[in-house]
């Protein structure tokens, strides 16, 4: 509909740019005005504002004014029912879609909410569509969301304000990636976020090594430096390349790609009886193999023994091929 209307406008507007050359050549080749004379006339003819002429016309030159007079109403009107059509059309849709967008977020519980949509905002966004994590992005610069918003779901204004993060669904979400540049907003966000959900799972962007304990102590449960991950990964290239590039091709980025994948113990016993990582038998039965377990208290065991003993709360780091891992899925319904 938008479409239809813009090639309407761009009609109109054609329309009306070439009446004016009409009136500004005819003048002048019919009352042998100058090409200013003749842009004069034609603009006071066209506008109807009632001016007076350049100088006396004759028959043909009255002729051709009340030509151009009937001729530019029916083409300035047409011209303004289509602007103001389009104007009013383009309103309309904005506040349906933001009603439909609104009414999908108040359908969404543990989901997660994305703080700011620049670097790091956008490509938190693109791992949690990936893995299809439901979330809802907070962005203040309208062009952003007007440029993205086929990607996502958006909420417009400041995530340190608490009508936005309500608007959001903070009190119904499991997650807060705070991913805004500056370091005194993601303090704010964070505090904010924590006031409205005590239960809410928060991770926090710092551009400063001074902010990371601030943002903790303000309820970030983690706090995440690009920059200084992005120089150990630099420095990693060179001291341990080979190393660096096959942890690169673990990838845990989608459905047909994932290498590794996290599975809570009650995925498996609900399903099967089994007390020790050797009743699963995971790699007999799927061809993942185990190399990580985390026990209730959140304390990480790397290539974890055979017979140690699962608990309900756990989970466990499964490895293997793509298709392994959706052998893993399927077998379990994990996911």
């Amino acid at each position: 509909m938008i479409r239809l209307l813009r090639s309407k406008i761009v009609w109109a507007l054609s329309l009306m740019v070439l009446v004016l050359l009409f009136g500004v050549v005819g003048y002048k080749f019919i009352s042998d005005f100058t090409w200013i004379e003749a842009l004069y006339m034609t603009i006071i003819t066209v506008t109807t504002v009632g001016f007076a002429e350049v100088r006396p016309l004759d028959a043909d030159a009255k002729i051709f004014t009340v030509f151009l007079i009937v001729t530019s109403v029916f083409i300035f009107g047409f011209a303004l029912s289509v602007i103001t059509e389009y104007l009013l059309g383009r309103n309309s849709l904005q506040i349906l879609k933001k009603k439909k967008v609104r009414k999908r977020i108040e359908s969404l519980s543990n989901h997660v909410v994305v703080c700011g949509y620049g670097r790091n905002g956008m490509q938190a966004a693109e791992k949690l569509k990936a893995y299809k994590k439901p979330f809802v992005v907070i962005e203040r610069d309208k062009e952003i969301i007007e440029r993205h918003e086929d990607e996502a779901l958006f909420v417009e204004g400041d995530a340190n304000e608490d009508e936005i993060l309500l608007e959001a669904g903070i009190e119904r979400a499991q997650y807060l990636i705070s991913a805004v540049p500056d370091d005194a907003a993601n303090l704010f966000i964070v505090l904010t976020a924590r006031q409205l959900n005590k239960n809410l799972f928060i991770i926090s962007r710092a551009s400063q090594v001074t902010t990371q304990t601030k943002l903790q102590l303000a309820g970030a449960d983690k706090v995440i430096m690009p920059d200084k991950i992005g120089g150990d990964y630099m420095a990693s290239l060179v001291v341990m390349p080979d190393l660096v590039t096959f942890i690169n091709k673990l990838s845990v980025e989608g459905e047909h790609t994932t290498n590794l994948e996290e599975v809570e113990i009650e995925d498996f016993t609900s399903q099967m009886d089994c007390h020790s990582i050797r009743d699963l038998d995971l790699r007999q039965k799927t061809g993942c193999t185990i190399i990580g377990y985390i026990d209730p208290e959140g304390n990480y065991i790397i290539n974890p023994e055979a017979d140690l003993e699962l608990q309900p709360k756990g989970k466990v780091i499964v490895l293997g091929r793509p298709e392994q891992i959706r052998k893993l899925n399927q077998m379990f319904q994990i996911g």
